[in-house]
């Protein structure tokens, strides 16, 4: 592997940490790790808001509805 593959691949490993940390930082301000309730909605939403990183800080916001289907009577 030549050097200036190394370094792309360091590089790219940071920006993707970086971002993600970001994202981290972004849902837990909004206060996605803090619920008891972990529905699919919330789980959903903290993970999608997690891969924006960034993005939420220009005004994305982003949220997923989903729904479990409930157990047959």
């Amino acid at each position: 592997m030549s050097v200036r593959t190394r370094n792309r691949t360091r590089t790219s490993t940071i920006v993707i940490l970086i971002w993600l940390l970001i994202g981290i930082f972004a849902a837990f301000q909004r206060g996605y790790f803090g619920s008891a309730d972990p529905s699919c909605s919330r789980v959903g939403s903290a993970a999608l808001t997690v891969v924006a990183g960034p993005l939420n800080y220009i005004g994305l916001n982003p949220k997923v509805g989903c729904s479990t289907p409930q157990p047959s009577k």
